[in-house]
């Protein structure tokens, strides 16, 4: 298989004070949206977009490892006024009256600190075509390497987006500050864009029946979560909580992280184990293994059934949500084995930093822009003390260039991918990816 095919199919945290995030290499990325607050303009995306310029590209839905381009972050700011929530939970699904058949498909755009992960336009042009709305969980890192399609999603009329923390961090194995900084600068990326989002893209489009793309029009900040590696403890449930954020887990996983599974194996997967009031998890950051396949037929039989496809803020507000005391996939416990390879992974992210020094720094400097190979551009309501001070500024990412930091040990070969870290359903037998990277294994793995 070549490489484009290959991307077609599959596409330390450092403490600072106060959650202080440094300013990065360029920025102006990063968003996601969660509640669908208010509706939005008609056809934005189309309006803003040239129809090629939304569809997929080759080579986008490639992960990339180890380039000094991928450390980057956002400088902090005040996050949008906000309330905590009093609840504590994960939802895994919702109740809905009788005779409702609702499901919320979800797709995750997970993004380790040491990579750039990847955009799988593919399942996004399967979505608009069939006309399905859908939630993105995004990385706010994801977010500020992949500025034109964030802001695609952001526009987009059927979709929303979703917190899924920075860097992907697994959150049971931090605690104090840099839990709170590992969710909070995933806020503070969304709405750093959002607030450039007039400036930015409202110029150049034009809504049918007149009028400019307004960013009053797009959610202030994100309301929900989805914890990395689907796992979770009660400190993390609680700082989630403090920042006003939803944990929305899921109750049916496509298992496309998972080389090995065919298109066929995910169709018959999905479509038995949804229910009314289905959540069910995808990826789309260069991890989902014929998730483009297989969406199709999940999509015509789940139809055929008489099911509706709704976000998740909608599915909430149709039902009385099930809410578990803690996270797991199928069965209670079943995600906490990820805190070990968690720490592994810790220690390969602070051997990538300490060769490539501080993000976007004075005295390293910016890397120079890189021709990028992306198409040219053409919930929760409450409220809080508001906050002080401008909101965070973002800056445009370039596209990496193609000389790896580092050594020429794998572990930090941009072809050297773990078998699924930057996921959240673990595969059972990812021989493949496990043969680039023998020194990190998944826990349930023989060495």
């Amino acid at each position: 298989m070549d490489e484009q095919q290959a991307g077609r199919r599959a596409g330390g945290w450092r403490s600072a004070p106060r959650w202080r995030v440094a300013a990065g290499t360029t920025a102006l990325a990063v968003l996601l949206a969660a509640a669908v607050a208010e509706p939005r303009p008609a056809g934005a995306e189309e309006a803003c977009w040239a129809p090629a310029a939304l569809r997929m590209t080759d080579g986008e839905a490639r992960v990339r490892r180890g380039f000094k381009e991928a450390n980057v972050t956002v400088t902090g700011a005040p996050l949008a006024p906000f309330t905590p929530l009093a609840k504590r939970g994960v939802v895994r699904r919702v109740d809905l009256p009788p005779g409702r058949k609702l499901v919320a498909l979800t797709f995750d755009l997970c993004e380790q600190p040491d990579e750039i992960a990847g955009y799988q336009g593919g399942i996004v042009d399967v979505l608009r075509d069939n006309g399905v709305k859908a939630t993105f969980f995004a990385g706010g890192k994801w977010l500020l390497t992949h500025r034109e399609r964030a802001l695609q999603l952001m526009a987009d009329r059927r979709f929303e987006l979703g917190n899924h923390t920075f860097e992907h961090r697994d959150l049971r194995i931090l605690a104090g500050a840099p839990l709170r900084d590992e969710v909070a600068r995933a806020q503070a990326a969304y709405e750093a864009v959002r607030a450039g989002m007039d400036q930015t893209l409202a110029p150049r489009c034009v809504v049918p029946g007149g009028g400019t793309l307004e960013g009053r029009a797009v959610p202030p900040r994100l309301s929900l979560f989805r914890f990395p590696f689907g796992a979770c403890d009660a400190k993390s449930l609680a700082a989630v909580g403090e920042l006003g954020l939803r944990a929305i887990q899921w109750d049916v996983s496509a298992g496309d992280p998972t080389p090995g599974q065919t298109a066929a194996q995910m169709v018959g997967a999905v479509v038995g184990g949804v229910r009314p009031g289905s959540i069910v998890l995808f990826h789309a950051n260069g991890r989902g293994w014929h998730t483009e396949e297989a969406l199709p037929a999940i999509i015509a039989q789940l139809r055929a059934k008489g099911y509706e496809f709704v976000t998740v803020s909608e599915l909430l507000a149709a039902g009385s949500p099930v809410v578990a005391a803690t996270c797991y996939d199928s069965r209670p416990g079943d995600t906490d084995h990820y805190d070990e390879f968690a720490r592994r992974l810790e220690g390969r992210y602070q051997r990538y930093l300490a060769r490539i020094g501080a993000p976007g720094s004075a005295d390293t400097g910016a890397p120079p822009p890189v021709r990028s190979r992306q198409p040219a551009a053409s919930t929760d309501r409450g409220q809080s003390k508001p906050a002080q001070g401008k909101p965070a500024q973002a800056k445009h990412v370039p596209e990496p260039t193609r000389e790896p930091v580092g050594d020429t040990d794998n572990e930090l070969s941009p072809a050297a991918e773990l078998p699924d870290a930057g996921s959240d359903a673990p595969p059972e037998a990812g021989a493949a990816m496990e043969d680039r990277a023998p020194r990190l294994r998944w826990p349930w793995q023989r060495p």
